[in-house]
């Protein structure tokens, strides 16, 4: 277990998680920006290698998640971290020092190994040291503030590639993110394992039976949500701006290109994501719950999503990928305070572990579909709009599960 919580430590737990999180990310995020761009400095042959090694980290988790949670009932949080933020930084000055195909695929199977020890301990962190009055709120400060890594390692990824070369802001990233070690190792102070209790069960067989049923929707969503948001729209900004307004776009009477654009924009959403997050999860809070927050989320980003790859004006098109940008914090935010609810009720590691496993393989697909579509005919198109189609059912899905939650409530008062 961990170490007895209060009320004044919880917080600062989940902010160092958070915090050693984001410097380990710079890598990996800059490479979604710059990496479609300058494949050839990494010593790549073709584009659709591109694909492969953004989905690769992904897939390497996959056999390593369920050892990693197995592991994390063993370890303490702070062992976990620490293994992370070495994996982390090593990786991340590979990607100045390694050259082609082969040598990038084991440098992102060691970040993914690297990512499940930091999203398992993360998120078993915030569902431990929150509770059912602000788990939503928690889960949007821990996303929020890790997910600054990602601001930070695409925005200044996309300024400082072009000018000082991908092995420099490789070397430089990963000496960054070294500096988690000593956060970890003189703030941190948790010297077990992970909570894996249960918490008391309703003796309603009903009530079980939908609870089992919500986990499977749960990690359905999870899946489907990461493939959208983690994979294809992440990986594919830069290359769309490219394909629909070429290498340089003009803005405001300023020509600029679309490497530093697709960081800035991206990093937009970073910058908010503390701020906004907590809000989102703090509104999920409250009486009416989280389901009608995320089902107006799903719809919105239904409506939006497909746009991205319409033939439209560039501001229009800008206004179009904010509201999207806007749908995935709010989205993203309450799919994790979701699980987190539900793994509450059963052992935490082990269902958590599943549901990263989940994220995992739609964060994985994503890439690796979008590199392979966008090479046919219309294939941002299909793309874009496939995923629009994909957010409208999710938002049909967990209407349904709302008006049964609601009818089970009324039977059972």
């Amino acid at each position: 277990m961990y170490a007895s919580k209060s009320n004044s430590s919880s917080p600062n737990v989940i902010i160092l998680v958070a915090i050693v999180t984001a410097l380990s990310l710079l890598g990996d995020s800059m490479l979604y920006i710059v990496l479609p761009v300058y494949w050839k400095e990494a010593g790549l042959d073709t584009i659709w290698q591109v694909g492969v090694l953004l989905s690769v980290n992904r897939f390497i988790r996959l056999p390593f998640n369920p050892f990693i949670g197995w592991l994390y009932q063993k370890i303490s949080l702070r062992t976990g971290l620490i293994i992370a933020v070495i994996l982390g930084s090593v990786t991340t000055l590979g990607y100045g020092m390694a050259k082609g195909f082969v040598a990038w695929i084991i440098l992102r199977g060691l970040w993914g190994i690297a990512w499940s020890f930091f999203r398992i301990g993360g998120l078993s962190a915030v569902v431990y040291y929150s509770n059912d009055a602000n788990r939503g709120k928690a889960m949007g400060l821990y996303n929020g503030l890790y997910r600054t890594g990602s601001l930070f390692g695409m925005l200044l990824g996309g300024v400082l590639v072009p000018i000082a070369g991908l092995q420099f802001v490789s070397i430089l990233f990963g000496c960054l993110s070294f500096i988690g070690l000593p956060l970890v190792f003189y703030s941190l102070r948790v010297t077990s394992s992970p909570h894996t209790e249960t918490v008391p069960r309703v003796n309603n067989n009903v009530f079980i039976h939908k609870i089992l049923k919500h986990k499977i929707i749960i990690i359905s969503t999870g899946f489907l949500i990461a493939m959208l948001i983690q994979g294809v729209l992440t990986s594919t900004v830069s290359a769309i701006l490219e394909h629909s307004y070429g290498e340089k776009i003009t803005l405001f009477g300023l020509l600029i290109s679309v490497t530093f654009f697709s960081g800035l924009l991206q990093a937009v959403r970073w910058a908010w994501e503390p701020f906004l997050g907590s809000l989102f999860g703090h509104w999920s809070d409250g009486p009416s719950g989280r389901i009608p927050l995320y089902i107006l989320s799903l719809i919105v980003s239904s409506f939006a999503f497909g746009m991205i790859a319409s033939d439209i004006p560039l501001l229009i098109w800008i206004v179009i990928m904010l509201i999207v940008m806007i749908g995935a914090t709010s989205i993203t935010t309450l799919t994790d305070a979701l699980a987190s609810d539900i793994a509450k009720t059963s052992n935490i590691i082990s269902f958590l572990t599943v549901y990263s496993i989940a994220q995992d393989i739609g964060a994985a697909l994503g890439p690796f579909i979008s590199y392979m579509l966008i090479e046919v005919e219309n294939g941002f198109g299909y793309l874009y709009w496939g995923g629009s189609v994909i957010f409208g059912l999710l938002a049909i899905g967990w209407t349904k599960v709302y008006l049964e939650k609601n009818q089970i409530f009324s039977q059972s008062m």
